[in-house]
């Protein structure tokens, strides 16, 4: 009869525990203040003309990059990145940690099991009742009634944090798909520069042994000859630098993939890249809803706000719903009867007083954390904008500028066929042809420079725009 009326009794404060919870819930308000998204003044409009339509931003990366070999290249570094990987380790840890924070608003059992084993075994001057000296097993009830939101703001926080991880992962995602386009056409750059050093480098020396051929003769002059023999050193040293920049960019490609430092495929050659016609942007206020880093500082924000109400519930009282139920005997034969029964239950209060004080400096320094969070969110949000318009006004010049270094290297070829003819025909010095040759040499380094500059603008117009994801 004593177990069936602890059974009753239980089952009844459990009950009243319960509706007692959710009332409070219902009715209880979460302190703190609620998000709100900062005000930040966005243009209409970019600055810099653009094509209209919907924004490149909404092309997955493998339509806008179509040199099949970077397409790979990109997949194998998303696999295998080891930036990433740590990003997605931390999504996995903050999924954790919002699971805990959620766990705080179911109640919290605990149970204690004494066997003792030494000692003297006496000295219960109640029955049941447990003490080191008996046998016992015991388990305690906390149930902590979120009056003052404390638990509904920490939730919030976590779940913001997890928000802002993925997010994070999102921006590492952007990130390593243009460092990884960017550093393939950087690539693809040295190739065509190293291929035009080396046809100059062959040049020299033919001519070389041409003039050495002359000096013997008495053709020309001791000057004449070491002019030549500067050119094809210098030449010679052209080859060297872009040779070791080749390999040094294969090395940093191969940490973007995730790999030990080895060769790099190629595919298309930087004059057969594709380039869209057309580029669209979007709109400004696009960005506040696309950019990952944006987006993060956000979450970040978020969070912040939502721990200034989880530090002031925590100076507030905390009332939690406490109870134990167990058995206890001096023998273990005797453990289960029902006068070793024990249990008890009812309403915990726990205040703040010594350390009130120090929880009003936490709640200041929240405060402060929110409003860096604050200044961070606005300031990432005014990089994306200016990201946006300097991605824009690269790409409107760089088409200008391609085309007159174009129209300079034709000028130059016609320079250095005229020279070399007229030096043939007796009528000037080799010098003439020597200043012509370094011309043009430039000018066609020059011109490749540009034609990387051109893509790697779009790829940066591209990763400014926050692309890879519709809103």
């Amino acid at each position: 009869m004593k177990i069936l009326y602890h059974r009753q009794l239980i089952y009844l404060l459990f009950r009243w525990a319960c509706s007692l919870f959710f009332l409070l819930m219902v009715t209880a308000c979460a302190l703190g203040p609620d998000y709100r998204r900062p005000t930040i003044e966005v243009a209409e409009h970019y600055r810099i003309p653009h094509a209209e339509g919907e924004s490149i931003a909404n092309l997955p990366w493998w339509e806008l990059f179509q040199d099949k070999v970077l397409q790979q290249l990109i997949q194998q570094a998303l696999q295998e990145n080891k930036d990433l990987k740590r990003a997605i380790a931390s999504i996995e840890e903050h999924q954790a940690r919002l699971s805990i924070a959620r766990m705080d608003f179911a109640p919290q059992l605990e149970t204690n099991i004494n066997a003792p084993v030494m000692g003297r075994m006496g000295g219960f001057p109640l029955p049941g009742f447990a003490t080191p000296f008996n046998y016992f097993g015991q388990i305690n009830m906390s149930w902590e009634i979120d009056i003052w939101g404390r638990i509904r703001r920490s939730t919030q926080a976590a779940l913001a944090e997890l928000i802002a991880q993925e997010a994070n992962r999102r921006a590492i995602v952007l990130s390593l798909v243009g460092a990884v386009a960017q550093g393939y056409f950087d690539l693809l750059q040295l190739d065509k520069q190293l291929d035009l050093a080396q046809q100059v480098l062959h040049s020299w020396e033919e001519s070389v042994a041409i003039s050495d051929a002359q000096l013997h003769q008495g053709l020309i002059s001791r000057l004449e000859n070491d002019q030549i023999q500067a050119e094809r050193a210098n030449a010679a040293a052209k080859v060297a630098t872009l040779g070791r920049e080749m390999l040094q960019k294969e090395n940093e490609l191969s940490l973007l993939l995730g790999k030990s430092s080895n060769s790099v495929l190629r595919g298309f050659s930087i004059n057969e890249q594709w380039f869209p016609p057309e580029i669209p942007a979007g709109l400004p206020a696009e960005l506040l809803d696309r950019r990952p880093d944006v987006l993060r500082d956000e979450q970040l924000l978020v969070a912040a706000t939502a721990r200034i109400g989880a530090t002031k519930a925590a100076r507030l009282p905390r009332i939690s719903l406490t109870g134990f139920l167990g058995v206890a005997s001096p023998s273990l034969s005797n453990l289960l009867l029902s006068n070793s029964q024990f249990g008890a239950g009812g309403l915990g209060l726990a205040a703040p007083i010594l350390n009130a004080r120090a929880l009003g400096y936490e709640q200041k320094a929240v405060e402060a954390q929110a409003k860096q969070a604050i200044a961070q969110y606005e300031q990432t949000a005014l990089i994306a904008f200016k990201e946006v318009e300097d991605a824009l006004v690269a790409i409107r010049t760089v088409k200008d500028q391609y085309k007159a270094h174009q129209e300079q290297v034709k000028a130059l070829q016609s320079v250095l066929q005229i020279a070399d003819l007229r030096y043939q025909g007796g009528l000037t010095s080799y010098v003439d042809v020597l200043l012509a040759k370094r011309s043009l040499f430039d000018a066609e380094t020059v011109l490749v420079s540009i034609q990387r500059f051109h893509l790697v603008a779009l790829v940066q117009l591209y990763k400014a725009l926050g692309g890879g994801w519709t809103p």
